[in-house]
């Protein structure tokens, strides 16, 4: 991803960068993936005013990521879009050349790009495998800790986690180093 410098027209703007956001999509987001959020309004949970002066407003949309995506044999990254809930930026997907859904964008992936999941997949960005499946030293995102449960792990935008090693008498236990820089467990 492309950093945006800015001219010091103003002592503000100095140093000032932001990130470059010309390979997002300028559409709307996919209707049937948006769901309304719900705004506080200042009550707590006895539904009294808590907090004062909030209200009204325009209605926001929380998007729907799948962060599971299991046993998708190809999909088709058709546009890569901004989310105002999560600092990553996600893409849209057609799935089989039938389905929509959002999924997390990893670094290097394009509009174009064919994703896939499950034992036959091939180690690229975007592509979800077992942990068993992918090589030590493989850096990797958006890990679940529970089968099945969806990614928990290295799901901001820019973290990652390496796959350090494998257990060669367990085949069933692997090594993660976590953004933070901790070895936690073997899962």
């Amino acid at each position: 991803m492309a950093i945006k410098l800015y001219k010091p027209t103003t002592p503000g703007r100095r140093g000032m960068t932001t990130a470059d956001t010309e390979h997002l999509s300028k559409k709307r987001p996919a209707k049937q993936l948006l769901v309304a959020a719900k705004t506080g309004s200042g009550r707590n949970n006895q539904g009294k005013i808590t907090v004062r002066h909030r209200g009204g407003g325009v209605k926001r949309h929380y998007r729907l990521v799948d962060f599971r995506f299991m046993d998708v044999k190809s999909a088709v990254v058709e546009a890569l879009e901004y989310d105002p809930n999560r600092s990553a930026h996600i893409a849209l997907v057609r799935i089989d050349g039938v389905k929509l859904a959002y999924i997390l964008a990893g670094s290097g992936m394009k509009v174009g790009d064919k994703i896939a999941s499950g034992t036959d997949a091939q180690i690229r960005t975007g592509n979800r495998l077992a942990l068993k499946d992918i090589p030590a030293g493989t850096q990797i995102y958006n890990i679940e800790l529970v089968l099945g449960k969806g990614g928990q792990i290295a799901r901001s935008a820019g973290a990652k986690a390496s796959l350090v090693s494998k257990e060669s008498t367990r085949e069933h236990f692997v090594q993660v180093k976590l953004p933070s820089g901790e070895l936690p467990f073997n899962q």
